[in-house]
């Protein structure tokens, strides 16, 4: 006589819809020994209006994004949280001999689920961030980077990596669709840090130590990533209003003509 089979001990990333009747369902099983199901239901909840409001967004290593509005969200770091686990884990595989297969089997899945547990919490706290973002704003701009070329610096790698904004830009790309928003990519070129968001005079050479600096032309002050994403914002609303290539003039504190910036292009 069979027992009867336990509970599965399921946790619910939300609730189905009420009423909805799931028209595929998919198994899977991830590197950490974890078991997943993907219901697909049509589920249309009501959207939220088209509003008036922009945000620039200044992408960094201490503050994940600083936001044209002021508003800085601290990066987690949450690699950097779980790096000494992780390294345990690694050195713990890398003992097991290649012939050892129980016991190398069990350091390997031990190894995965550290990396599970810090892609996920990474992967949430992406996730709630990004869903804000598009819903308080009709038109997000962001700096189009070339996150491939940044990690090849190794003092910056780990930390651009745990940073994740490639994946924090996806995630803007396909919620800024659901929702009706605009996402624009200003040129990686743009001088947005060096640039003064009040009088738009161009400074000269500003390490990345600069974290403050003072205006010469106007005299204003300004937080240097604060002041980057409001130029940000400027520059993808000139070009969603003018059309790219369009812009101001720029002046130099000695009064003579900026040198020409590439041209911001807006991404499909």
């Amino acid at each position: 006589m069979n027992r009867a089979a336990d509970p599965l001990d399921i946790v619910w990333s939300r609730p189905l819809p009420e009423g909805a009747q799931p028209s595929t369902v998919t198994v899977s099983q991830d590197a950490a020994g974890r078991w997943f199901v993907s219901m697909l239901c049509d589920d249309r909840p009501a959207m939220p209006g088209p509003v008036s409001t922009g945000v620039g967004i200044d992408a960094g290593v201490t503050s994940l994004v600083t936001l044209s509005t002021g508003e800085k969200v601290t990066n987690p770091k949450f690699e950097r949280k779980d790096r000494a686990r992780l390294a345990r884990a690694q050195r713990d595989l890398a003992r097991k001999a290649k012939g050892d297969g129980s016991n190398r089997a069990k350091a390997r899945r031990k190894a995965a689920k550290v990396h599970a547990r810090i892609s996920d919490r990474r992967r949430d706290f992406l996730h709630k961030l990004t869903t804000r973002l598009v819903r308080e704003n009709q038109t997000i701009v962001i700096e189009d980077l070339t996150v491939r070329n940044m990690v090849k610096n190794h003092s910056l790698a780990r930390a651009v990596s745990d940073a994740s904004w490639t994946e924090m830009r996806s995630m803007l790309e396909y919620k800024a669709g659901w929702y009706g928003r605009e996402v624009i990519a200003v040129d990686r070129w743009f001088p947005s840090s060096k640039l003064c968001s009040h009088c738009g005079t161009l400074q000269g050479r500003m390490p990345l130590n600069v974290r403050t600096w003072r205006c010469d032309n106007c005299g204003t002050t300004h937080d240097r990533d604060v002041n980057a994403a409001k130029n940000i914002l400027a520059e993808g609303l000139s070009v969603t209003v003018c059309g790219a290539g369009v812009r101001p003039q720029r002046s130099t504190p000695g009064g003579q003509s900026a040198t020409k910036q590439k041209t911001p292009r807006r991404e499909p």
